[in-house]
């Protein structure tokens, strides 16, 4: 925040739905071992027994299946949480007494106090970065394009919006700190003005009125005003979270909605005593389309389903991943049957997804036999 800043809070545990995780698919541990290793060890962990590539088995299979022709989808089911998004820390940047908080669930959108130091507001304007320095005559800068944004978009005139503050501008400023009642002095003091990406919505407040205003003094806790899903992913899981992905939800009595991942951020959770810390991936999807407004609108806080898709092939020849045999060569190959006789043919895999594994080879069509356990 500008005159505030803002930091991540811990992650709240309370309220979070303990359910286990329920991934569509999982790739076996067994499948693993041959990409990193192959050879007998590997065809053992599969229960099959490998072959030449293109050599004939020395028996039929147990049993068979058609190569199948379909789509395969890599997704996966996360538990994720509705609320209003990652929660941030205000904290205050000048000296004085607490005179004013607001409360939490109060909504506080630009040009408006957000609290106040010594009877006097800390004014919410809106941007990515806080402020450091004052600005007054002669002050050059980004940070001076971007109050005057906020200054023109609360309709006040006469100077112009650039990286320049001008004595125009300082006459702009008298006008509007005559308006929010402070001395008119056309100079923004370190402190006097807090900056968030917009409206905020109040979490929580950290102090108390009355009590002294030091720089660096955590305030309050916020959030956006709009409503947002957050899910935490292993790091494992992090190929599922690419920003602009599309996501469903499924809301409480089985509502669900389309929306996209906006961000993604690696989270350090602190370690208890005598662990190591944890390493997250946090996704956040914000609800900002009108239906997933209506949709969720009912609900404060809930907990969620979320299905993330990491890739899809379509029309593409699959096996269950249980057809697949190592080679004594290297790499995969399936136990083709064709009457009385079998062979093995090499192929290459693609995608893994629902227990079916994309392949390619020699003489491999839809309706192909290959063998697979019982």
């Amino acid at each position: 925040m500008g005159e505030t800043t803002t930091e991540r809070a811990p992650a709240k545990e309370e309220g979070r739905r303990a359910r286990r995780r329920r991934p569509r698919f999982k790739i076996a541990l067994a499948v693993a071992a041959i990409v990193a290793v192959g050879g007998v060890a590997a065809v053992a962990a599969l229960g099959r027994g490998g072959g030449d590539g293109g050599g004939r088995a020395t028996g039929l299979p147990p049993s068979t299946t058609k190569v199948a022709k379909q789509t395969l989808s890599d997704a996966q089911t996360e538990d994720g949480q509705l609320g209003y998004g990652p929660t941030l820390t205000a904290t205050n940047q000048t000296k004085g007494t607490i005179t004013k908080l607001p409360e939490s669930g109060d909504v506080i959108t630009r040009g408006h106090a957000l609290y106040e130091v010594d009877g006097d507001p800390v004014v919410l304007m809106y941007g990515s970065k806080p402020s450091y320095r004052p600005l007054q005559v002669g002050t050059e800068g980004s940070d001076v394009e971007r109050f005057e944004k906020n200054l023109g978009a609360l309709g006040y005139d006469g100077f112009t919006v650039d990286d320049e503050y001008t004595s125009d501008t300082a006459e702009a400023v008298r006008e509007w700190q005559d308006d929010i009642g402070v001395a008119e002095t056309g100079i923004v003091d370190v402190g006097r003005v807090a900056y968030a990406n917009g409206p905020v919505r109040i979490e929580s407040v950290a102090a108390n009125p009355g009590e002294p205003a030091a720089p660096g003094k955590k305030m309050l806790e916020y959030t956006g005003t709009t409503q947002a899903v957050t899910v935490e992913l292993d790091t494992a899981d992090q190929r599922l979270a690419k920003k602009g992905a599309r996501v469903e939800v499924t809301l409480p009595q089985n509502k669900t909605i389309t929306a996209e991942i906006d961000e993604v951020t690696t989270v350090i959770e602190p370690a208890e005593q005598g662990a190591d810390p944890t390493t997250k991936v946090e996704v956040t999807i914000w609800l900002d389309s009108a239906k997933a407004k209506k949709a969720a609108a009912a609900y404060a806080l809930a907990s969620v389903d979320v299905e993330f898709t990491a890739g899809e092939r379509k029309d593409v020849l699959t096996v269950p991943v249980s057809a697949l045999v190592a080679l004594r060569e290297g790499g995969f190959g399936v136990e083709v049957v064709k009457g009385a006789t079998s062979s093995y043919v090499p192929v290459e895999t693609g995608m893994f997804a629902d227990g079916k594994v994309e392949i390619t080879g020699a003489g491999i069509a839809e309706g192909t036999l290959v063998g697979v356990p019982k």
